[in-house]
């Protein structure tokens, strides 16, 4: 009877030492200790699996009729899945646990392994990753909310009709709008500030062009920041007409007036930037950027993720100046659920439709003019020595070839050949075909805004001319350089819908439908791609491809509901898609 009990005990433990090396929740017994008997299981696979046989072991054979189910938060089915993997997988359900994907596959499979108090059933409609914004200005759009909405204004005579309608709910303070574009008009110039200075003269006004790139102030805002005909600014930057300024100033005196306008007091800030996600929810985006911060700005969004104030995921990048340098760049990348401070943010140039983006041969409707090179190739060189050293990403403003080209030569010099990097030119807009081979050389990254192209198409010909135009807004050919880019939609510049940016990369046209065949659909996107640039790929730019931008196990839960499939309706069809819910975290944020 003792030999037996001892014998039974080291069965035992045997066993638990097999299940400890191999068992976990949900693991099948392996085909080797299979056999007939049957052994109803209420929990995770019995680990007695052994046998005495004489003064040895055996291996007895059961068969496990049934297992207990893991536990998950929320179980959603009934769905069409676009995971977004490799594979371009498309599942069907998928289980959520402590924020992250658990597993997905078809309703049997799930519902067999996982079982939660929430099941959503699905109703047959369409599932992506949460979409990612690879190139926007939150804050920048947030605060806009508080501001004269000037786009879509067809004359400088609507610009003041706008202002003066904002002026009867605001009386006081700065008046500030954004978005006009003297390509609109009949009159294709550029404003001056006389009539500003007339119907405005007791209050500063600035109104940033749609680019952000040229800004038009009265003569009280040019005075509160500090301009006068002495001023320490590039010729080109500041425009002077019969010895007076005009109140017309671009790239960096247009960054000057932009930073004298006063921020909002906090608690309007922390209400600007809710609102800002709200509507960034309710276009799908559980990711955005936020192109040149400064510490105080970080810290602030920072603060707000910290006490659960503010939820989307933000990809922060750097203005470069002494601060950051001191306080994030010199202590290498910064890291949270929420916030990713890991690169920096530098311009070479301006705005095709600011003519100041900088070009190899003179613009073809302006002559005169080159555009504006914002940074020395010096300067950019010392920043990207600083960022190779420390582990930072740069992600460089490029527009005209010009531009393009400084940085390819900056970043080839210090990248030299094949990396990971991931050093990127935002916008990439127009690149001479001779230099595309750098991208692929040396893994520079283009980061691209499809809408931009279907913004710019009406007038960008008149920029560039005939044969220029056709390597502008090339973006099938920039992804063939290293096989997959990011995309963004650079808001508040363009509309903040990643639908949109899908529909533009597909389609190349604007929502008008024009032009009826598309504008240089020869660079037009596959739908599989526009896709990733929208998820996987933004999300790779912003090195956060392990954690997001598929539906994968171990990723967070973030995803989107659709009304339609964007992957097989017509693409004409696509702006008219509903966002029905957006999650974060497995938790629904659109709508509340």
């Amino acid at each position: 009877m003792v030999r037996k009990i001892l014998s039974l005990l080291v069965i035992f433990l045997i066993s638990i030492n097999w299940y400890e090396a191999h068992g976990k929740p949900g693991t099948r017994i392996p085909s080797r200790l299979l056999g007939t008997v049957n052994l109803p299981c209420t929990s995770s696979p019995a680990p007695l699996l052994l046998k005495e046989k004489g003064m040895g072991v055996e291996v007895i054979k059961f068969k496990v009729s049934g297992q207990m189910k893991q536990k998950a938060d929320l179980i959603l089915t009934s769905a069409k899945v676009y995971c977004i993997d490799d594979k371009l997988s498309v599942a069907q359900a998928f289980a959520i646990k402590d924020g992250k994907f658990l597993a997905r596959g078809t309703n049997e499979e799930i519902l067999t392994a996982y079982q939660s108090d929430a099941v959503l059933n699905g109703n047959g409609k369409f599932i992506y990753p949460g979409f990612i914004d690879a190139h926007s200005h939150f804050r920048g759009y947030a605060i806009g909310l508080a501001e004269v909405d000037l786009r879509g204004c067809t004359s400088f005579d609507e610009v003041i009709s706008r202002l003066e309608e904002f002026t009867k709910v605001i009386k006081a303070g700065w008046l500030v709008g954004r978005g006009w574009d003297q390509n609109l008009w009949q009159e294709k110039v550029f404003p001056g500030n006389t009539k500003l200075n007339t119907i405005f003269h007791d209050r500063p006004v600035v109104l940033i062009r749609v680019d952000g790139h040229v800004v038009l102030a009265n003569t009280i805002a040019l005075q509160k920041a500090g301009f006068d005909d002495k001023h320490s600014f590039k010729p080109l930057e500041v425009e002077i007409k019969n010895g007076q300024l005009t109140g017309i100033l671009s790239e960096t005196a247009a960054d000057h007036m932009r930073d004298s306008i006063p921020d909002p007091p906090d608690k309007v800030l922390a209400q600007l930037l809710n609102k800002a996600q709200e509507n960034c929810f309710a276009a799908g985006l559980t990711t955005v950027t936020d192109a040149g911060l400064d510490y105080k700005n970080i810290n602030f969004l920072d603060s707000l993720q910290q006490n659960s104030e503010l939820k989307i995921r933000l990809y922060a990048m750097l203005n470069p100046n002494a601060e950051n340098v001191r306080e994030f760049i010199s202590k290498g990348p910064y890291k949270t659920d929420y916030l990713d401070v890991r690169s920096i943010k530098m311009y070479a140039d301006g705005s095709l439709g600011s003519r100041t983006a900088l070009l190899k041969k003179p613009y073809s409707d302006d002559p005169g003019k080159t555009g504006v090179r914002v940074t020395t190739p010096e300067s950019l060189k010392k920043v990207c020595s600083i960022a190779l050293r420390q582990g930072y990403q740069v992600n460089t403003h490029a527009i005209g070839d010009s531009g393009v080209k400084m940085v390819l030569q900056v970043y080839s010099s210090l990248l030299k050949g094949k990396n990971d990097r991931r050093w990127r030119i935002e916008h990439s807009q127009v690149v001479d075909p001779k230099d595309l081979n750098f991208y692929k050389q040396y893994s520079i990254i283009p980061s691209i805004q499809s809408t931009h192209a279907t913004s710019d198409m009406r007038w960008a010909g008149d920029r560039l001319g005939n044969k220029r135009i056709r390597s502008a807004y090339a973006y099938k050919t920039l992804l063939q350089q290293n096989g997959w880019l990011p995309n963004g939609t650079d808001f508040p510049i363009e509309k903040i819908d990643p639908l949109l940016t899908f529909y533009a990369a597909v389609a190349r046209k604007d929502l008008t439908g024009y032009p009826p065949d598309g504008f240089q659909t020869e660079n037009a996107l596959t739908r599989e791609d526009a896709l990733r640039s929208i998820t996987i790929w933004a999300a790779k730019g912003c090195f956060e491809e392990k954690e997001k931008g598929s539906i994968e196990p171990g990723k967070y839960a973030d995803f989107v509901i659709l009304d339609q499939d964007i992957m097989t309706i017509p693409i004409d069809e696509v702006p008219k898609v509903k966002v029905l819910s957006t999650y974060l975290n497995g938790e629904k944020v659109f709508p509340e």
